[in-house]
């Protein structure tokens, strides 16, 4: 059996960096990747005391990421290169996340259990650097539809780039490997996505919120005058001119609203019921 978990974690320890506890990041305090609850419920699966997570020792961190990580994406059942890139992928944002992006670049309904059908269209696929470039640019979406990107962003995107360009070298069996450089950043989940705009805002301005009744209000008082008053009738033009505008602008609102969304969802891999109620079970179940 080939052996790759060895040289990927030593990839993505270097991308982890030590220890971290920025008050942005949804991790909470981490120490080479592994955030405090999951070396919690890892100590407390083991009958052990929990303790300050800067204590983990060398052993804790490969059995945490073999079992929590590695063992959750298949990872000794994945192509050269695919392995690494998804590995990577779910111990920043989850395993299920990083599932959700193989199966995504794979072209198979995205539902982040890679089973038995995943591993199929794995084994079909003959273009794997496809397959990673299709991961990192799914990731990459996703990364930019977080709240916390324009915290985390720019190491981000290095990180993701960086991942690429090695997951190719290794799909390649390339001898020299582009090696990661440090970039330490917070955890991305999707339960950390950005609000989409409301479309509330354009229902009422296309149905008749507060602006369109004070108009249509103003418009039935100038009525009975503006046969009698040319500041009247030049007055009703304009409102209903108003009028009609506020309903266009209503409308534009709303289909570019309901288009974010959507672009949104995608970028999440969510249905729309499930968006702002994601959360990170994999960081959270024992």
């Amino acid at each position: 059996m080939r052996e790759s978990f060895t040289p990927s974690l030593a990839a993505v320890l270097v991308h982890e960096g030590g220890y971290s506890n920025h008050p942005s990041d949804p991790g909470g305090p981490t120490m080479k990747g592994v955030i405090k609850r999951v070396y919690d419920d890892y100590r407390r699966s083991k009958d052990l005391p929990v303790r300050d997570v800067r204590q983990i020792a060398e052993a804790e961190i490969q059995e945490i990421y073999r079992r929590r990580y590695w063992d959750l994406i298949q990872g000794d059942r994945l192509p050269a290169g695919i392995d690494y890139v998804v590995f990577d992928g779910a111990v920043n944002s989850g395993p299920a996340q990083a599932t959700k992006w193989l199966q995504r670049a794979l072209g198979i309904p995205a539902d982040g259990v890679l089973g038995p059908a995943t591993l199929a269209a794995v084994a079909r696929a003959q273009d794997h650097d496809a397959v990673v470039a299709g991961i990192q640019a799914r990731r990459l979406a996703m990364l930019k539809a977080l709240r916390t990107w324009p915290v985390f962003g720019k190491g981000w995107g290095r990180r993701v780039e960086e991942v690429r360009r090695l997951g190719l070298a290794l799909a390649a069996g390339a001898q020299n490997l582009p090696l990661p450089t440090t970039s330490a950043s917070g955890k991305a989940y999707a339960s950390s996505a950005k609000a989409p705009p409301p479309k509330s805002v354009g229902d009422a301005l296309a149905a008749g919120g507060t602006v369109a009744t004070g108009i249509t209000v103003a418009t039935d008082a100038l009525a009975p005058l503006a046969d009698k008053s040319a500041t009247a009738a030049t007055l009703l033009t304009v409102l209903m001119v108003a009028g009609a505008l506020v309903g266009v602008l209503g409308f534009v609102y709303r289909e570019w609203a309901k288009a974010k969304a959507a672009e949104l969802l995608d970028a999440l891999d969510l249905k729309a019921p499930d968006l702002g109620s994601a959360a990170e079970p994999e960081e959270v179940a024992a």
